[in-house]
């Protein structure tokens, strides 16, 4: 007997999808940390309900048609360890949509809970005078979720944002004239700054590649189904990130700020870097991975 003659409501499928998860020792961390919040997130997406509270809709009765849909969707997501985001093309970083295929990471950036904050520290203090940024420069841009994100915060701002990606910019472009943003986002292939050489900015955005060569090699299989660039940092995950803090002077317009997610290697970049005035920004999820720079 199919398993959906015996599930009959959202209650019902969210505890075999958390159940499924569990057994099959599933890896989240693409949009969702726990099985939870990774079942609920496929529930409702699917069903085109708000991702933000399953509880009103647990007790509803399915259709046929939608109990079928969930359970190849629950039994998908076992079989090939894909992230949900992948499955359904669709992912939120605090509560904007995103679309999203494997040709990019699944958007997900402390730096994005910065600029949702308003660019300012957990106190409510402006890390930087958001009225004096006329542009940003996106670096990495991947799905283009953090050049969106800034457009939304400074919808005055000229916006750049560059990657070496091909396959990562045409899922941007999607993103962007999702989001309506094709006049204030232009998207750049390149390497890092090389598009926009003889540009400077107000604002530069970086959230580059910044895993060590050991740790991908032993990335689980959802992380595995990413695209390595945009993980592979080298043998310590820095070399990307040296190659930003070399160079992003001479981009900053003056009292210009960088903002450059790096992981876990600070007291390397401090150790390399000590005639540069580093400050480190603290996020809900992280504490020293977030380095500013003025020039």
């Amino acid at each position: 007997m199919p398993v959906t003659s015996e599930l009959q409501t959202i209650r019902d499928f969210l505890r075999y999808a958390v159940s499924s998860f569990r057994a099959a020792n599933l890896v989240h961390g693409h949009g969702a940390t726990t099985a939870l919040d990774e079942a609920a997130f496929i529930i409702l997406e699917s069903l085109s309900l708000p991702v933000d509270d399953i509880n009103p809709w647990l007790d509803a009765r399915l259709t046929k048609i939608e109990c079928e849909k969930l359970q190849k969707l629950i039994d998908t997501r076992v079989k090939t360890r894909k992230p949900a985001a992948y499955l359904l093309k669709k992912t939120y970083m605090y509560g904007v949509p995103f679309y999203v295929d494997d040709r990019v990471i699944v958007p997900r950036s402390y730096i994005g809970e910065l600029l949702v904050r308003g660019l300012q520290d957990e106190k409510g203090e402006a890390i930087i005078d958001t009225a004096r940024v006329n542009t940003v420069l996106d670096l990495c841009t991947g799905s283009g979720c953090l050049a969106i994100l800034a457009a939304n915060l400074l919808p005055d701002a000229s916006i750049d944002a560059t990657d070496l990606s091909q396959d990562a910019l045409t899922v941007a472009a999607i993103n962007v004239k999702n989001h309506d943003l094709a006049e204030h986002i232009t998207l750049h292939k390149g390497d890092l700054f090389a598009p926009v050489a003889e540009k400077t900015y107000d604002l530069i955005l970086a959230n580059p590649p910044y895993v060590a060569a050991a740790e991908v090699k032993a990335f689980p299989p959802e992380y595995k189904k990413e695209p390595v660039i945009a993980h592979l940092g080298g043998d310590d995950g820095l070399d990307i990130v040296r190659r930003i803090l070399k160079e992003a002077p001479s981009h900053l317009s003056a009292g210009g700020t960088l903002i450059c997610e790096i992981g876990t290697g600070r007291e390397i970049i401090e150790a390399e870097f000590p005639d540069l005035k580093l400050f480190w920004l603290d996020t809900e999820e992280s504490s020293g991975e977030v380095v500013l720079f003025r020039k």
